[in-house]
């Protein structure tokens, strides 16, 4: 404990030796990975920012995600369940400068999520199906190097019905939901803005 408090501190001194510059502007673009219960996904984010101090920004992530998962071959068919995220999540970040390009932050925001998940076969098509939606958020971790970033989070998305187009007529078994909120890592960078500066 003695050693964690002692790390904040110093974290929180090394705001004196650099900065970003109030009042900049600047877009993130992230890539993520989505690890899955036997499968995979993949996340895009797009976030304009504001640096409302040296060391805070505000900012709107524009997101979407796809996850497969429970992917299983029975003869020639494949099924899957595919869950399909979009979120638009107001955020704040606070950043730890250490002197250098290299700069620690934690962030967090709340917004809207929707989501929509289906268990259905390769060959299918689907549409006029309803996603869930409601409260959305993120809490994050990670740096920055110059105008790379990279990071981990944890994404709260609502759980919704899963839908069985494959099951004869269709349709939502009662009360059979999914549980849609994921862990990501991401790589990402910035375009625009000022670089983090010696004050």
């Amino acid at each position: 404990m003695k050693k964690l408090t002692v790390l904040i501190l110093m974290l929180f001194a090394f705001n004196l030796a650099t900065a970003q510059r109030e009042g900049g502007f600047r877009v993130g673009l992230d890539f993520g990975i989505i690890p899955a219960s036997g499968g995979v996904g993949v996340s895009f984010d797009i976030e304009p920012k504001y640096n409302i101090k040296e060391n805070m920004s505000v900012g709107l992530r524009i997101g979407g995600a796809a996850i497969a998962r429970d992917i299983k071959e029975i003869g020639s068919t494949t099924f899957v369940t595919a869950t399909g995220i979009a979120s638009y999540i107001g955020t704040y970040d606070y950043y730890f400068p250490s002197g250098k390009s290299f700069v620690p932050f934690v962030g967090a925001g709340i917004g809207y999520a929707s989501a929509l998940s289906v268990r259905a076969s390769d060959d299918e098509s689907i549409s006029g199906l309803d996603p869930e939606t409601g409260v959305g958020g993120v809490i994050r971790g990670g740096f920055e190097w110059g105008k790379f970033r990279m990071n981990v989070e944890y994404n709260f998305v609502p759980e919704s019905r899963l839908y069985y187009t494959s099951f004869p007529g269709g349709g939502v078994i009662p009360d059979d939901t999914i549980v849609n909120s994921y862990f990501a890592i991401n790589l990402g960078f910035y375009i625009g803005g000022g670089k983090w500066k010696k004050n």
